[in-house]
């Protein structure tokens, strides 16, 4: 299994708390969720990475453009995300320089500690060719209008090589105002992928709002970082709570939906 595949299902199961290392440090309990949460960066800082996994992100997202320069400043970053949780999940979104990449370029990110690449539909085909052991492959899916997109889409699932799917939808705040038109059209996008999928998401998304995603089914939502390691926690915290109700609201709704089944059908 994947590092992302374990994240989702990492989501989904109580964890307990346990010691850690030599001080034993404690982490709380962790409740199931009904998605994994990653923060996204457009810089790589120590502090603000490994912040962001004390405060419970289950996994983190880099931005990179392709340069050298900045791989030393992504290293330590993710090294001190590790340094909290040695289970944290760290991708990278390759923003520019694809046409530079080789499996040498892939096989160093994943010394340095990267789980996961997010590609765009615009990056050279032959990079989902060049299958790393341990480095994942994400593509990154638009939303474009069109009753033909979601089969055209569905051609993805021919790359045998991809961990799972980018939804870039840009749903904007108000989730929860959408039509059920527009949800159905994004739920065909998402369908068509068939792959686990991570959605980009407002931080401050309210409860309608998180009821509301659950009907595209995502398996990760992505957060931007804050404008300060306070704000980013305050983030983590809010998402985390409204996906572990969701969770919970479902399985009861699902338990009370069985047992209403069972009943029935001793009539």
């Amino acid at each position: 299994m994947g590092k992302l595949q374990e994240m989702f299902a990492h989501a989904r199961r109580p964890q307990s708390g346990g010691g850690l290392g030599f001080v034993g440090k404690n982490k709380p309990q962790d409740k199931p969720r009904v998605a994994a949460v990653i923060v996204e960066f457009t810089t790589s800082d120590a502090a603000s990475a490994e912040s962001a996994i004390k405060a419970g992100a289950d996994g983190l997202l880099f931005a990179w453009d392709g340069k050298d320069t900045s791989l030393n400043a992504l290293k330590k970053a993710i090294d001190a995300a590790r340094s909290s949780d040695e289970k944290a999940v760290c991708g990278l979104e390759i923003t520019a320089g694809w046409e530079e990449l080789t499996r040498e370029s892939f096989e160093h990110l994943k010394e340095i500690g990267v789980n996961y690449l997010i590609l765009p539909l615009k990056a050279p085909a032959r990079l989902l060719a060049l299958q790393v052991p341990d480095l994942e492959l994400v593509v990154s899916v638009p939303m474009h209008e069109g009753d033909l997109y979601p089969i055209f889409i569905r051609n993805l699932t021919a790359f045998e090589g991809l961990a799972a799917v980018r939804l870039n939808f840009s749903l904007g705040a108000g989730i929860s105002e959408l039509s059920i038109e527009d949800i159905l059209r994004y739920r065909a996008v998402r369908e068509a992928v068939r792959f686990p999928s991570l959605l980009n998401i407002e931080s401050g998304i309210t409860e309608a709002d998180a009821y509301t995603l659950l009907t595209l089914g995502v398996h990760g939502v992505i957060i931007a970082a804050g404008k300060s390691n306070d704000a980013t926690k305050k983030d983590i915290h809010h998402v985390r709570e409204l996906m572990e109700k969701v969770y919970h609201e479902e399985k009861d709704s699902k338990e009370a939906f069985g047992l209403i089944e069972k009943l029935q059908g001793k009539k």
